[in-house]
């Protein structure tokens, strides 16, 4: 088996190594790194369990080689808390009870983060054009699009 070097930043911190050419991400940040936000479920891409940012933007660890991250920054759900606080995508989520079971939540996540990153203040037919690429299937989606929008509230200021 073909092994890569690597050099990556998860979540701020330098990680190498060598890796076998076809070791996903999610596989590489889950059991290399321990890094268990990131889910795998469909493992097809479909339902953004695996959802990560990959230099700014989000990418399906599932569908990519951790050579393919070599040289880049990744950042996971792990990393969106701070000293241990939860940042406004998690607070709005918390708040707003925008999860149940919380499997997809990760994946919601960063792809709420990769949204609002573009678009500070986005509108109600924006955030739903934006996560629908994540499947949940306990909340129905309306708790998570209030969530979103208590996160840009709580990100202005204004609560």
């Amino acid at each position: 088996m073909t092994s890569h070097d690597i050099s990556i930043m998860v979540n701020g911190v330098r990680r190498t190594g060598s890796v076998p050419a076809r070791l996903t991400l999610a596989d590489y940040l889950r059991e290399r790194l321990d890094l268990t936000a990131t889910h795998l479920a469909c493992e097809h891409g479909v339902c953004g369990a695996c959802t990560v940012i990959v230099d700014g933007e989000t990418a399906r660890a599932c569908l990519m080689l951790t050579v393919q991250a070599d040289g880049s920054e990744v950042t996971t759900f792990e990393g969106m808390t701070k000293n241990g606080e939860l940042g406004p995508i998690q607070e709005g989520l918390w708040t707003k009870h925008g999860m149940q079971c919380g499997f997809c939540t990760p994946g919601f996540a960063m792809t709420i983060s990769e949204l609002l990153d573009e678009n500070p203040e986005p509108t109600r037919d924006q955030i739903v054009e934006a996560l629908g690429g994540n499947l949940c299937r306990c909340t129905g989606y309306v708790k998570i699009i209030e969530a979103v929008e208590e996160a840009v509230a709580i990100r202005g200021g204004v609560t």
